[in-house]
């Protein structure tokens, strides 16, 4: 083919997703396997098999690929070595190594998945053409990613982005699932969604629709258009707490654009005009008219941004 792959890498729990791009950021080609243990020859072979079929089937060749890179679900110090990761055996350290055999001519980098997620949508998503954007995604939990002139913000510790661990109720007294309390994520998840939903319908006394489970917003977006008084209450105080922490985020990095994505942004039309109102009620003057947008990239972003990370990485 002679001409130049980047390779994106997204690592999750089930399956490693796999996709190759044009150094311009078009996709050439998308692929998933099982996620093996990834802790032997054994695993990474699996990954690297999959790259070199994506490649042939491209009528490409392994010195091709110029970059790989790894988007990785825990906090990635600028080491490599990851202590924690979830539902998961990784070593990171392990597959890298093994990648740059295989991919002799590559330059191999690894991110964190929320933060390869906003990058894949600064490079050829919602936040297209920027210098900088902070993503938010709103899934189960909410989780975000900080890019600043181009590059990714990962911190001393690589958790930089914990956008859904702000403060944003000090007096709540249920406790979140890291141990503390009033995070965004109480509020402003699916889980912490429904669960408001469900408070609410409690204190007016009326019947909350079928769920089909507790992260079910799609439902509760239903109710909401319907006129249901307790899911407008979900909705509004969902608003209200992510406004205020893209309030904070807006004194700390001042970007060009927010991204709203995940599974709730599923209802972005509905609520857009809220939260856009509530965050003016919140932030300095001069930051007041920054965008919010949603996601264009889907699940897709991190085997963009991966991609983009391992093109900057060849690169530098």
């Amino acid at each position: 083919m002679g001409t130049k792959l980047y390779v994106g890498l997204d690592i999750g729990g089930t399956t490693v997703k796999v996709g190759v791009f044009s150094e311009a950021g078009e996709r050439l080609g998308k692929l998933a396997v099982p996620t093996p243990p990834l802790v032997d020859e054994k695993g990474y072979g699996a990954v690297t098999d999959g790259i070199s079929q994506l490649a042939a089937s491209l009528e490409a060749a392994a010195d091709d690929v110029r970059g790989i890179g790894l988007a990785v679900p825990a906090p990635v110090p600028a080491d490599g070595n990851v202590q924690i990761v979830a539902n998961m055996d990784l070593d990171l350290l392990g597959l890298k190594a093994a990648l740059e055999v295989a991919f002799a001519g590559a330059t191999v980098a690894y991110v964190n998945d929320a933060n390869a997620a906003a990058l894949g949508e600064l490079w050829q998503g919602g936040a297209c053409g920027l210098k900088s954007c902070v993503l938010i995604t709103l899934g189960t939990g909410v989780g975000g990613g900080v890019v600043v002139d181009g590059k990714v913000v990962a911190g001393a510790n690589g958790a930089a982005g914990e956008i859904g661990h702000i403060t944003v109720n000090p007096v709540e007294p249920l406790e979140c699932g890291c141990g503390r309390r009033g995070c965004l994520e109480q509020y402003a998840s699916a889980k912490g969604m429904v669960r408001v939903y469900r408070v609410e319908c409690a204190r007016l006394g009326t019947e909350p629709v079928a769920l089909s489970g507790d992260t079910d917003t799609l439902s509760l977006f239903d109710a909401y258009k319907a006129g249901d008084e307790a899911a407008k209450a979900a909705v509004s105080l969902m608003c209200d707490r992510l406004g205020l922490a893209l309030s904070i985020v807006s004194g700390v990095t001042d970007p060009e654009r927010f991204v709203i994505g995940g599974g709730v942004a599923g209802g972005f039309d509905l609520f857009k005009d809220e939260l856009a109102e509530r965050y003016r009620h919140y932030v300095l003057g001069c930051c007041a008219d920054t965008p919010i947008v949603v996601a264009e990239l889907g699940n897709d972003a991190g085997i963009y941004g991966a991609a983009y990370e391992g093109l900057l990485a060849a690169q530098a």
